[in-house]
């Protein structure tokens, strides 16, 4: 597989990243087996977040003793220097190690900077000089934030959702990343789990020579498919090119991508399943998504007050009330077999 280098940092890997969200989801002995197969299989960049609850720990156990053969990637949600020095120190003991490759704001609203007030990049900065962090980057979903990171020339890597169904703004984002040499770090690269086509995902990355996919991966057959392109690249060729031209006709305009910033709810709705429910229906088994328990999730949004909090907090600035309206009312109509989902 075609190998990287993202940006400054000097860091250069396999086109083909684990992204270490999901694996808190599966027990220590299986994260610790899909981690070190996957190590096995040839990735060498590992993305983790002192969010994601044990996910750290999991690549601690499973890459103790071998430190100086992959690079770790984590993040902060930090916003006063003494809450980043504790997780950073957290994040160092987790992970078993004494120093990060990158570290990166996590979920950023602002573009931190030297004399902002905050004290937040100069807290990064020193960490860099003790050795603790080699490489500074950032995390945003909001593109305005993303765009003023990525041209500030103080970060050295940017993480952004990016895939097949990013709009021509964002490959601007991307090609802004080249011309600046900022090393570009795509999450969400599935959309949230509707893009469910890996050859097509994998295919339209490799495009770009300066971005680097982290799939989110916590079972096996996943990541057997993931590795099954180290040695079989995807060619965009006329039959993949039709197809995503296909699903961003199909999944244009706007669309909850379950990224779970607008959690929680007051009310307790699940909204980044629920404000996509008429998609995932139709994209995956609807079985799941029709049980007992899911019908009880969808009719919680008949409690939505409407006040407007996942709205505030949505990255991507969608209308999330009315969007949950709109998936409730077609769940309702599958569920009493009005409409037929696969």
């Amino acid at each position: 597989m075609k190998h990287i280098t993202l940006g400054t940092t000097g860091i250069t890997v396999p086109q083909n990243g684990f992204g270490a969200l999901p694996i808190q989801r599966v027990a220590m002995n299986d994260a610790v087996r899909i981690l070190r197969r996957a190590y096995d299989g040839g990735m060498r960049l590992f993305d983790t977040a002192r969010a994601y609850t044990d996910s750290e720990e999991k690549l601690g156990r499973a890459f103790d003793g071998m430190r100086d053969k992959i690079y770790i990637t984590s993040k902060t949600q930090a916003k006063t220097p003494e809450k980043f020095w504790s997780d950073l120190e957290t994040t160092l003991k987790n992970l078993r190690t004494d120093y990060l490759d990158v570290y990166q704001f996590h979920c950023a609203d602002r573009c931190f900077a030297p004399d902002d007030g905050t004290g937040m990049y100069e807290a990064m900065l020193k960490a860099k000089e003790q050795g603790k962090v080699r490489h500074i980057g950032i995390t945003a979903h909001k593109l305005g934030v993303a765009e003023k990171c990525a041209g500030s020339g103080l970060y050295e890597t940017l993480q952004f959702p990016f895939s097949y169904l990013s709009s021509e703004k964002e490959i601007e984002l991307v090609k802004t990343c080249c011309e600046k040499n900022v090393g570009f770090i795509a999450m969400k690269a599935l959309a949230g789990g509707l893009i469910n086509n890996s050859r097509a995902a994998m295919a339209y990355m490799l495009q770009f020579d300066n971005v680097l996919p982290i799939w989110g991966i916590q079972k096996d057959e996943e990541l057997e498919e993931w590795l099954s392109f180290m040695n079989d690249e995807p060619v965009m060729d006329e039959e993949i090119s039709a197809f995503i031209e296909h699903e961003r006709k199909e999944l244009s305009g706007d669309f909850c991508r379950g990224c779970g910033y607008c959690m929680p709810c007051p009310q307790g709705i699940m909204i980044n399943q629920c404000a996509r429910m008429s998609l995932l229906l139709r994209r995956s088994p609807s079985a799941g998504w029709l049980s007992e328990n899911m019908q009880a999730e969808m009719k919680k949004i008949e409690n939505c007050v409407e006040c407007g909090a996942c709205a505030s907090k949505c990255p991507y600035e969608l209308n999330t009330p009315e969007l949950l309206k709109k998936n409730y009312e077609d769940y309702k109509q599958v569920v009493s077999g009005k409409v037929k989902v696969q």
